[in-house]
């Protein structure tokens, strides 16, 4: 894969992204209506691709502002290149994920299973006959953990519930603290340097790729090789081609 000299790494993505993005829906372009009849898609992605140094080069002065609006935002104190999206929990943790959030996420689980497990058996005893004395504990102790699976999977949808607005809460907070007029300056930026990339850029040079006459085929261009006469003992000197003689009968000189 090629791309683009000038263009960061970071930003090579965008690149690819944009062609394919044009590729994908090329039937919504009149002009790229030629894709499949003399090029295919996969020939002219790369084909771009091999010029993308060009193509990126119509854009130069949108990147450029967008490099440096990006710059800006990550020089503001508190961010960082690295930093990740505002309300991501730190080294992969989920907020809240503890003692308490394990306990409740298998607490009905485990009740339940031993409720199925003990409501089964005890009703499977209860209908002999007679009965056996612990048919009844078994069933009582079955309702009892059925009791303990409602309660728990009640309290984990109440937990669900609180720990997403908890986050939530932070996304907004981290937002309003980090600024919101750096970050939508990047932004504009970003799209203005996408649409004059696509519409200065890679539609153009498409375009062009398939406005352009096929070459000539090989055996058009190649020359008409030089006959010996059998004959002759001078050089060779090119015949006109033409069919052989096939009978008896003088040969011309």
């Amino acid at each position: 894969m090629k791309s683009a000299p000038h263009l960061l790494p970071e930003d090579r993505a965008d690149f690819e992204r944009l062609l394919d993005d044009v590729l994908r829906a090329a039937r919504d372009h009149p002009a790229l209506a030629g894709i499949g009849r003399r090029l295919t898609a996969g020939q002219l992605r790369a084909l771009a691709l091999d010029a993308s140094a060009v193509i990126s080069t119509a854009a130069a002065t949108e990147y450029a502002h967008f490099v440096r609006a990006r710059e800006e935002h990550r020089r503001r104190p508190g961010v960082s290149a690295s930093a990740p999206d505002p309300g991501a929990p730190a080294d992969g943790v989920m907020p809240g994920a503890g003692l308490g959030v394990v306990v409740t996420v298998l607490a009905p689980v485990l009740a339940g299973s031993a409720a199925v497990v003990l409501l089964l058996l005890g009703y499977v005893l209860k209908m002999l006959d007679p009965p056996p004395d612990v048919a009844a504990p078994l069933l009582s102790a079955g309702w009892f953990f059925a009791a303990v699976a409602v309660a728990g999977l009640f309290a984990a949808i109440v937990g669900i519930l609180v720990t997403a607005l908890r986050n939530r809460a932070n996304e907004v907070t981290a937002a309003r603290a980090a600024g919101g007029g750096p970050l939508d300056e990047t932004a504009r930026a970003r799209e203005a340097w996408h649409r004059a990339l696509l519409e200065r850029g890679i539609l153009p040079f498409l375009r062009d790729v398939l406005a352009e006459p096929p070459p000539l085929p090989e055996a058009a261009r190649a020359p008409v090789p030089a006959r010996r006469d059998p004959a002759a003992t001078g050089p060779c000197t090119p015949r006109p081609a033409g069919p052989e003689p096939t009978g008896p009968g003088p040969v011309p000189d």
